[in-house]
């Protein structure tokens, strides 16, 4: 993979691509992922996988797309058969042109577009569509550390909101994610009020704790670890080796009876960090 790129696995690790750097993903439809640049539009590139019954699905699919859609074409985009069309449609005031690519591997098919002001390139598209893989039904799983995803990002703030309301509720004092609520979360966490089954509680109370190091730990950021069928966020330094498991964090000592003291931790991650400077 290029350095200017960025890698991208689908929740499932149904299919991989790589996409511009200053590129993201972006909220869209639950089947359906985003990717654009916030800071300079030049396109929305969108994709979509689907699986069939039959080893001949992705071909099934796109055979009906060149049947039925008038000006259909088949093209090559890197080492993919595509199925090829556009339209051009207008909206407050403005010409835009969406580009589609039907193409895919055995049973799955997968759907790309990509919508830019009428006229402009789609070269980034096809780029992108050649960067494309599909996971075979026999391949072995991935591991790889992406970008967080917005799956992961919606996971996170879900876990961070419950437990910032719970530790004001238990201790009716301010949390801002800084270095000084380690104590707060510790306190809540140590006051017999959660069950050492109740999996959740812990993994929010751990996701609370990353927090606290990507708001004191500058180069310390989300990702998402893409581990055969285990897909969760995690925090990686910069582009080094140093990775921390909030999730896993306190639920992992908690559940084998094992003390779990967020300030050491915290200490111990930071020494971590000093050295890869």
């Amino acid at each position: 993979m290029e350095e200017k790129d960025r890698t991208y696995i689908s929740p499932g690790a149904w299919f991989a691509l790589t996409y511009p750097l200053g590129w993201c993903e972006s909220e869209d439809t639950e089947d359906s992922f985003l990717f654009y640049n916030p800071d300079r539009w030049t396109g929305n590139f969108r994709i979509s996988a689907y699986q069939g019954k039959s080893r001949t699905y992705a071909k099934e699919c796109m055979e009906d797309e060149l049947a039925h859609t008038r000006g259909a074409k088949l093209v090559q985009v890197g080492n993919w058969k595509c199925v090829y069309g556009a339209d051009s449609f207008q909206e407050n005031g403005s010409w835009y042109t969406t580009h589609f690519w039907i193409t895919g591997q055995d049973d799955i098919s997968v759907e790309c577009s990509f919508t830019v002001i009428k006229g402009e390139s789609a070269k980034v598209a096809e780029e992108i569509i050649a960067s494309l893989r599909v996971r075979k039904a026999d391949e072995k799983p991935w591991k790889a550390v992406i970008p967080v995803r917005v799956l992961e990002i919606n996971i996170i703030n879900e876990a961070y909101d419950w437990a910032v309301s719970t530790i004001k509720k238990q201790l009716t004092k301010d949390f801002t994610g800084s270095e000084a609520d380690i104590d707060r979360i510790q306190q809540v966490m140590d006051s017999g009020r959660f069950k050492s089954e109740q999996r959740q509680v812990w993994e929010s109370f751990g996701i609370a704790f990353g927090t606290i190091l990507v708001n004191e730990m500058d180069g310390m950021d989300w990702v998402t670890v893409i581990d055969g069928k285990q897909e969760y966020p995690a925090l990686r330094f910069a582009d080094t080796g140093v990775m921390v498991y909030p999730t896993k964090l306190i639920w992992e000592a908690v559940r084998n009876g094992k003390p779990c003291k967020l300030k050491d931790e915290y200490l111990r991650i930071r020494t971590e960090v000093e050295k890869a400077l």
